[in-house]
C-alpha cells in the first residue's frame, strides 16, 4: 500500500482580473505517494502551474487545505514555508533561475549553506558528489553563462536536491531545452525517482509525460483524469507511448 506524502483537500485558487475573479484551480483533491514519480498534464491555462505553486507552498491556495506532516501548508507563516523549502522541498523551474556571477559549484552549495543542520566541509562534499553525478564535474568552476542550458539545468537539479527534499517538485523543466538535453535532463530524473525520490511534475511534453508513474489530466481546474505506470523503461517507450497518447486522446487533449 502507497504511503501518502502530502495532500490537499477542496483547494481553490482565483485571481482577480479586471474587476472579475477568475478562477483557476476549483475544489481540488489531491494526494501525492511517496516514491512516486506523478506528473500533471493538461492544455495551456488548464491550471498545471498554479497547481504546483499551491502544493509546494510557493504560492498560497485561495481556499481549502494542503497538508504536510499534519500541518496545513496555506495557513504557515513565510518564515515556517522558507524552512520548508530549505529541507523538505525542492523545486526545478522551466528557467534555472542560477545566480549568474557564482560558479555552478557555488550555485548549489549556497542552497546547502541554507540548511542550518549541515557544516560546510559537508555542503562541499555533498555538492561534488551531486555535481559528479550530474556530468558536470569538469565544468563545476564555470559560471552559468559559460556552460549550455542543459548543464544549467542539471546544476539547477543538483540545487533541488543538496538537502535530500522529500519531494522535489519541477515545472515544466524541460520546456527551455533541445531533445538532446531534455532526454539527459529526463534520464536524471528517472535515477533520481528509482532511488526513491517523490518527484512532482507539470509539463505539456509527451516525452516529459512517459517517465511518470502516475499521470493525472488537469481540466478547467479539476482532475478529470489518471493513469497508473510501471517504472519507466527505455525498451517499452515505444508501447508506453502508444498507451500514453490513447489515454490522452480519451480525455481529448
Amino acid at each position: 500500500m502507497k504511503t501518502g506524502i502530502l495532500s490537499a483537500k477542496e483547494i481553490s485558487k482565483s485571481f482577480a482580473h479586471n474587476g472579475m475573479q477568475q478562477h483557476i484551480l476549483s475544489h481540488l483533491d489531491f494526494d501525492l505517494y511517496e516514491g512516486d514519480f506523478t506528473v500533471v498534464m493538461g492544455a495551456s491555462g488548464s491550471g498545471k502551474s498554479t497547481l504546483l505553486y499551491a502544493l509546494s507552498g510557493m504560492d498560497r491556495a485561495t481556499a481549502g487545505i494542503v497538508s504536510y506532516k499534519g500541518k496545513d501548508i496555506v495557513q504557515m507563516h513565510e518564515k515556517e514555508l522558507a524552512a520548508l523549502r530549505h529541507t523538505d522541498f525542492g523545486f526545478i523551474f522551466q528557467q534555472m533561475h542560477l545566480i549568474g556571477n557564482l560558479s555552478l559549484f557555488e550555485n548549489v552549495a549556497v542552497c546547502g549553506y541554507l540548511n542550518k543542520e549541515k557544516g560546510t566541509k559537508e555542503v562541499r562534499k555533498r555538492t561534488d558528489e551531486l555535481l559528479d553525478q550530474m556530468g558536470l564535474e569538469q565544468v563545476k568552476t564555470h559560471l552559468p553563462s559559460q556552460v549550455s542550458g542543459g548543464e544549467q539545468q542539471r546544476c539547477a537539479i543538483a540545487r533541488a536536491v543538496i538537502n535530500t527534499p522529500k519531494i522535489l517538485f519541477a515545472d515544466e523543466p524541460t520546456g527551455a531545452l533541445n531533445r538532446q538535453n531534455t532526454i539527459g535532463v529526463l534520464n536524471l530524473l528517472s535515477e533520481l525517482n528509482e532511488n526513491g525520490q517523490s518527484i512532482l511534475m507539470v509539463t505539456h511534453d509527451l516525452r516529459a509525460a512517459l517517465r511518470a508513474t502516475r499521470l493525472l489530466y488537469l481540466e478547467d481546474g479539476k482532475i478529470t483524469g489518471e493513469l497508473t505506470l510501471p517504472v519507466y523503461s527505455s525498451q517499452e517507450e515505444k508501447s508506453r507511448e502508444a498507451q500514453v497518447n490513447a489515454w490522452l486522446a480519451s480525455l481529448e487533449w
